[in-house]
């Protein structure tokens, strides 16, 4: 195949898809304060000696603390007795304030999609910001005082595109701004009323944010992969056979055709057979041209010592090995399907080592978490949507002992064999490891069916060449060798990808 060469980029790449800036209300979305509202009107009822009745004023949350104190006071009492209040609950509401259900997740889902979270709330500012530390939800910026309509400024400023909020002055407030208005049905309105106001989408509560969010981003993020690999002209794509590297090697095809793609599957000890034939099968039915060269990564000291950087010397191997060969095909970039999740996931070296050596990763520049990458691999009709993550077999290994070809060996026997004794005892497996500490073979198999394997020590039996087999309580969880790692360790950084 013959394609013309362009200029490749520098190694950094393109600048990574902006995420969203997403706009949270406060009282009865991210914050659930109606306890401690009822003890300070009772605090506040008691000093004036008003008759409140708190409990109704807790359902009526949402407008400005001043509409609801008229409902007590005279007008020529309203502003001191609101201040009076506010005093009364940073002692009384603050300390037995909670997160809504949800809230937490919600805010980390835009952080995962690599957005800002901006609170804007009738709450005075002070109280918000007090309010928020309290439940321990970190955001980029506060905006108090603001209801309705005067929302909007406030969205305006900080490049709010999303808004969500419990109240129908939330949705005036996030059309004003021409915001996409995210209602949420926990706090005075209805469902009904909520969609009767005008809400874009209504949802029940904050817990169904996150796959909404990523749902309504995926469209954009889409076109920005196709764009980006557009940009590439041509690519060798390190395929491992994964979901990932499977929905990036189809979008290349997609975009660019099948003669501008070729796919690169390393063979080596550390990728299991089985795996291997998978992606020859894949990448067929894709009609793409698939390569398998070898790669050495046993030649490299620091892979066979497996440290916690193991990944970085695979990951060296694997593109020193790729770039020389997409030359001598005429294809201008190597790209890897290394995902926005990746780049935050604790210690992946492997993903600097790449970098470093010039491969390009769109899916992660185009912001496409694991989760958007599955679900657009489903709505494409891919084999690959749910296919459980398949590390390399050098990931079973504890870190700190040598990897040898006969380790490798031992575990894809051991997962193999085990695969088989469960299925004929009826126990369906979707995730399963065998982790090797040595002379302790540490099965991990999903939480579900840990019970059911401990109760059967005959199926450990198919685990060969170990001195001992346990089966792990905690259940599979990806990249648990990690755990042993220092916490410095853990914490640094430094990203890296599976093969």
């Amino acid at each position: 195949m013959s394609v013309p060469r362009q200029p490749a980029s520098g190694a950094a790449g393109p600048p990574r898809a902006a995420g969203p800036v997403v706009g949270f209300d406060l009282d009865m979305t991210l914050l659930d304060p109606r306890r401690g509202v009822v003890a300070t009107y009772a605090a506040l009822a008691a000093e004036t000696g008003v008759t409140i009745d708190g409990e109704a004023a807790a359902a009526r949350l949402g407008p400005p603390l001043e509409e609801e104190i008229a409902r007590w006071f005279p007008p020529e009492r309203v502003a001191e007795t609101a201040a009076s209040y506010r005093e009364l609950y940073a002692v009384h509401a603050l300390p037995v304030s909670l997160p809504m259900p949800g809230a937490a997740d919600a805010v980390a889902q835009v952080r995962r999609h690599g957005g800002q979270v901006v609170v804007v709330t009738a709450k005075s500012e002070p109280l918000a910001r007090a309010s928020l530390t309290h439940i321990g939800i970190e955001v980029d910026a506060v905006e108090g005082w603001r209801f309705a309509e005067t929302k909007a400024e406030a969205m305006i400023e900080h490049d709010v595109t999303i808004y969500a909020g419990d109240h129908v002055g939330d949705i005036v407030g996030a059309h004003a701004a021409g915001a996409l208005a995210v209602a949420v049905a926990t706090g005075p309105c209805s469902a009904d009323e909520l969609a009767a106001a005008g809400a874009d989408v209504v949802l029940p509560d904050l817990a169904a944010f996150g796959g909404w969010l990523s749902s309504h981003l995926l469209p954009g993020r889409l076109d920005d992969l196709a764009a980006r690999l557009a940009g590439l002209g041509s690519v060798l794509v390190a395929f491992s056979g994964g979901a990932d590297s499977a929905f990036l090697l189809t979008a290349a095809v997609r975009t660019l055709g099948a003669d501008r793609v070729v796919a690169a599957t390393a063979s080596s000890a550390s990728l299991p057979a089985a795996e291997l034939a998978a992606a020859t099968d894949f990448a067929a039915r894709l009609g793409v041209r698939h390569l398998t060269p070898a790669t050495n990564e046993m030649g490299r000291e620091g892979y066979r010592a497996n440290g916690p950087d193991r990944c970085y010397f695979c990951k060296a191997e694997l593109t020193e090995t790729l770039r020389p060969l997409a030359d001598s095909l005429g294809l201008v970039h190597v790209v890897t399907g290394t995902n926005a999740d990746d780049a935050v996931a604790g210690f992946r070296p492997g993903i600097r080592a790449a970098a470093q050596r010039g491969a390009r990763t769109p899916l992660l520049d185009a912001g496409l978490t694991k989760a958007q990458v599955r679900e657009a691999s489903r709505r494409w009709g891919l084999s690959t949507w749910d296919k459980p993550a398949a590390a390399c077999l050098a990931s079973r290994i504890a870190y700190g002992i040598e990897v040898s070809p006969a380790r490798l060996a031992r575990v894809e026997r051991a997962e193999a064999g085990l695969r088989v004794a469960l299925a004929a005892a009826g126990l369906a497996v979707r995730n399963l490891r065998v982790r090797d500490l040595d002379g302790l073979a540490m099965v991990e198999v999903d939480a579900d069916q840990v019970a059911a394997l401990a109760a059967r020590p005959d199926l450990l039996a198919a685990l060969e060449g170990f001195d001992r087999v346990e089966v792990d309580p905690r259940g599979f969880r990806s990249g648990s060798m990690n755990e042993l790692l220092p916490a410095v360790a853990r914490a640094s950084g430094e990203g890296g990808a599976g093969r």
